[in-house]
């Protein structure tokens, strides 16, 4: 039988987080009610949501629309798991009260990708004495979030300290089961990397999915002027699935096999004055919704 995945989206499609005034003037009411209209059933935290409960769920409910998670920067590479988890507090209640399964985690410590003027070959890597203390941190929230009733999904990230391929492996070999992998296609694409091999390898830690399409061309260009990330997706060097060069099912059919039954969701920033969002949302999910159910999902 098959699993049932529901479609989500990103509100930095219509509003950037990482440099804000991509759709800065863009009210939260439009990015909720074009996601909707586009047929999206859920929708993760951007920054101008409340980060309360009592005043975000009635926002979502005239909506009709869930949280799906939210993005959080640790700095476990300078800071304690005591204190990790004091600053994590606020956001993982906010989830845990509006019902969420995963936390989006990502450490920053460092991190290059929302420097608009610095080149992703200065994006920081993780000295060899520090991958025992940082993945023995990670494992002790991971269980901290797990106790919490959420499942930890670490996103790999241009510009920080987990990008590439390999570095997702070594991730993955050196945390413990609770340590959940978010599979993003376009990243591990950007990064060099190869979704299919990581989704084989790892199959059974992917606990969130962002699906966002890369094109190519934008791709190599960007890597060949040794540009910074944000410069990288002001050109477009990321959109919506269905519109780039990632080839989806194959992916899609590993974590489909593996019983994934959670979120998959279009993730892809672009600048709204060259891309209009609602067009791009209703493209990405007709794309991945076909993509889906061709991978063997029931969506």
């Amino acid at each position: 039988m098959a699993n049932t995945v529901q479609i989500g989206t990103n509100p930095i499609a219509w509003s950037n987080d990482d440099m804000r005034e991509l759709g800065g003037a863009t009210p939260l009411d439009v990015c909720l009610s074009e996601a909707v209209e586009a047929g999206y059933q859920g929708i993760e935290l951007g920054h101008k949501f409340p980060r309360d409960a009592a005043a975000l769920t009635p926002i979502l409910k005239k909506h009709g629309i869930e949280l799906i998670s939210g993005w959080y920067s640790s700095e476990l590479l300078s800071r304690s798991v005591d204190e990790e988890i004091i600053a994590l507090e606020p956001h993982l209640s906010l989830l845990t009260a509006m019902g969420c399964n995963v936390v989006v985690w990502a450490e920053t410590s460092g991190c290059v990708h929302g420097a608009k003027d610095t080149p992703l070959s200065d994006r920081p890597v993780m000295r060899e004495e520090d991958w025992p203390v940082f993945t023995a941190r990670l494992s002790e929230i991971a269980a901290h979030v797990k106790r919490r009733g959420l499942t930890l999904a670490y996103h790999h990230h241009m510009g920080t300290v987990i990008e590439t391929e390999a570095e997702v492996d070594r991730l993955m070999a050196e945390t413990s089961a609770d340590v959940g992998l978010l599979l993003d296609t376009g990243h591990l694409t950007f990064a060099g990397g190869d979704p299919l091999a990581v989704a084989k390898r790892h199959a059974s830690r992917i606990a969130h999915v962002h699906c966002k399409d890369v094109r190519l061309s934008v791709l190599s260009a960007v890597k060949g002027a040794n540009m910074s990330f944000l410069s990288g997706v002001v050109d477009g060097v990321f959109t919506v699935p269905g519109d780039g060069d990632v080839d989806f099912v194959p992916v899609l059919k590993v974590v489909a096999e593996a019983g994934y039954s959670g979120w998959l969701v279009v993730e892809a920033e672009q600048d709204p004055e060259k891309a209009n969002p609602l067009e791009y949302a209703r493209l990405g999910y007709a794309s991945l919704a076909a993509y889906a159910r061709e991978a063997g999902f029931k969506v």
